[in-house]
């Protein structure tokens, strides 16, 4: 049980984070820069990385299924068995997409517009946006993988509440099938 010590140094933490977070969402949103960053940030499609953390389990259940099915089972009940699991695989991708998705969209500008804004110019901006074989371009790829971490932690952090109810429910009928597949004739 938390403390009350605990909760008001958590309350205080938020408060803080909040202030910090619309502080800088206040500071980007009145850059005149800030066109040029959404022009970026939808030309980047760095939003897909919310699909990827979607599908990296989902492909992880397929290949462990064949996994576990390889030389257990005979080909035609292994096929059929991976068959109707991909189904389950299909529902998870299917619902939880949607999910991650639209946590990365609502995530993307607050949690990377600040980022952008203070580490590139004006000009730079402009050249990345038209993917010019120059050294911001090189700059930008270098931080892109930390833009990506920091959005998909957020997204993770926001949608796993949804998405894993989903992902526990698409592994226990992965499991129940796999089970069923290896013990009946």
């Amino acid at each position: 049980m938390k403390t009350l010590k605990q909760t008001l140094g958590l309350t205080a933490l938020t408060l803080c984070a909040s202030f910090l977070c619309g502080a800088a969402q206040a500071q980007a949103s009145t850059d005149p820069r800030q066109p040029l960053v959404d022009k970026l940030l939808t030309l980047w499609h760095v939003d897909d990385v919310a699909v990827v953390m979607v599908q990296r389990p989902a492909a992880s259940a397929m290949e462990q299924a064949r996994i576990a099915l390889q030389g257990r089972v005979s080909a035609e009940k292994r096929d059929r068995t991976l068959k109707d699991i991909s189904v389950d695989v299909q529902t998870y991708v299917d619902e939880a997409t949607p999910l991650a998705r639209q946590s990365a969209q609502r995530l993307l500008k607050p949690t990377l517009s600040p980022v952008l804004l203070q580490q590139f110019t004006d000009e730079e901006l402009r050249q990345i946006i038209a993917l010019l074989e120059s050294p911001v371009k090189k700059k930008f790829e270098k931080l892109a993988p930390e833009l990506e971490r920091s959005l998909g932690e957020k997204v993770a952090e926001d949608s796993g509440p949804a998405i894993n109810p989903k992902l526990q429910t698409m592994t226990q009928a992965v499991g129940l099938k796999l089970r069923a597949a290896s013990i009946a004739p």
